[in-house]
């Protein structure tokens, strides 16, 4: 993506989960706009998180770990002085059997998805007032939170629980603090293909997409360009459903009549 201009040139931002994946896309492109990134995730990543000369900062942080997210924004703090944005994008879960999933695992894919993403918020929202006096906060959801998730009902549970707090939050701290919600669909990345399968699964699954394709990391990032920005000023407490027109409703195979022309 080419952007017009450094838009975030001198703003802080933090990415968790920000080693792979849809995170890393969005870090990098943060550092294109001109950000000072810092990312946050449990393993170093592979390579560094670049664009052109400039590089990301890494903090290794378990975002279940309420000290290390602390230890994230004392990174911040003690580096630039200021936090403008976060992005609350670590999450996750493999699909597990509803009736026999362990309560470890439940309990695991809550706090991750779910616990960790306010909490994070909380401390985040209480630097940006103390440093900036205003700060976005993005919180990377999931359609699995806007319908019925088979195979994931911790996870399905805890994403609707994203966009409620996003809600929730944007209410008690405007102006000050915009929440947004960034909710995708069917992204491909390296971690998603095995569960989508080889190629001609995924193209199985892009066809009953009306736009299809499936998504992609740099759609996500996309959106979240957008909701950080100025142009965004008036949106908080929203949701952004980026999904490339939905999925189609099972019941329109079953019937001669809505199939269209």
């Amino acid at each position: 993506m080419t952007l017009p201009e450094k838009n975030f040139e001198g703003q802080v931002v933090v990415v968790t989960g920000g080693s792979k994946g849809i995170g890393k896309v969005i870090a990098e492109n943060f550092l294109q706009a001109g950000a000072e990134v810092v990312i946050c995730a449990r393993n170093t990543p592979q390579s560094e998180i670049s664009y052109d000369d400039r590089k990301a900062n890494f903090v290794p942080c378990d975002v279940r770990n309420y000290e290390q997210i602390m230890d994230v924004l004392a990174f911040c703090e003690e580096h630039y002085g200021r936090l403008d944005v976060l992005v609350n994008n670590a999450g996750g879960a493999p699909p597990a059997d509803s009736s026999s999933v362990s309560e470890r695992f439940t309990r695991s894919v809550i706090d991750l998805n779910l616990v960790a993403p306010i909490l994070f918020a909380q401390e985040a929202g209480n630097l940006m007032r103390s440093t900036v006096g205003k700060g976005v906060i993005l919180n990377i959801s999931s359609v699995s939170g806007m319908r019925a998730n088979p195979l994931g009902v911790a996870y399905g549970a805890a994403k609707a629980g994203v966009i409620n707090a996003t809600e929730t939050l944007a209410l008690e701290w405007g102006p000050a603090i915009r929440v947004v919600a960034i909710t995708a669909g069917l992204v491909l990345t390296d971690e998603s293909r095995s569960f989508y399968g080889d190629d001609e699964s995924v193209a199985r699954i892009a066809a009953t997409l009306p736009m299809q394709r499936l998504g992609n990391p740099q759609d996500v990032a996309n959106a979240c360009l957008f909701a950080a920005s100025d142009k965004a000023e008036w949106m908080s407490g929203s949701n952004i459903v980026i999904h490339g027109g939905g999925d189609k409703p099972t019941y329109l195979d079953a019937t001669d009549n809505l199939k269209g022309s």
